[in-house]
């Protein structure tokens, strides 16, 4: 603990952000990890509804259905539902903007792992220059002979560098892994709120007979 604790302070100040921007991305994956599951957006009974939904009698059953299962996906296919007596490009402009709404919150922290993917880095190079302006100012006061009073400004210089980097790599990665899940699950939600509207609007004139 000690040794880790040495190897902190040698890092310089600059290990503050760097330390928070560790904290930040590893919160974030944590979060998305639990919350962007496949399973817990595209809710299987949702999902099985779209598909199962046949006509006009259905819609009743169906609004109780989504009360039961709130979510990103529920909200989509409400739209649709409480939208199908609208003209058909109203009523897809309507599940649209309910599509983009919950696509954001489905990325939702994913862009915040780009940023410190892009900002460790940047501070571990600031941690490097920093730490060389040490290195040249002891060498401008006692010259090159006294390692120890060089050793601290190598030290920052390398420490920070090295710190940013394994800050940057998990995160970048994490990020294009959060990116393409996020896409595929928007994609899917896509797909069943247009197989949605088909069937709705197949359905418009069986609904104007009924009694």
């Amino acid at each position: 603990m000690k040794g880790f604790l040495a190897f902190l302070v040698a890092g310089g100040p600059l290990m503050i952000p760097l330390g928070i921007c560790s904290v930040l991305a590893l919160a974030v994956i944590i979060e998305r990890l639990l919350n962007l599951r496949r399973s817990k957006i595209l809710l299987p009974e949702v999902a099985q509804l779209v598909e199962t939904i046949d006509g006009p009698r259905d819609v009743d059953l169906a609004l109780k259905i989504l009360d039961r299962n709130p979510g990103s996906l529920s909200n989509v296919i409400r739209a649709g539902l409480e939208s199908r007596h609208l003209p058909p490009e109203e009523a897809r402009e309507i599940v649209a903007d309910a599509g983009r709404r919950e696509a954001k919150e489905i990325e939702r922290g994913i862009t915040a792992l780009e940023a410190i993917a892009g900002v460790a880095p940047l501070l571990g190079l600031l941690g490097t220059v920093t730490g060389m302006i040490r290195v040249f100012r002891v060498i401008a006061l006692i010259g090159v002979g006294n390692a120890n009073a060089l050793s601290g400004g190598i030290s920052e210089a390398l420490i920070t560098t090295a710190v940013g980097l394994s800050i940057a790599i998990p995160a970048l990665v994490a990020y294009h892994f959060f990116s393409s899940r996020s896409a595929e699950i928007v994609s899917d939600m896509e797909h069943l709120a247009s197989t949605l509207l088909r069937k709705l609007r197949g359905m418009r004139g069986e609904e104007d007979r009924l009694p």
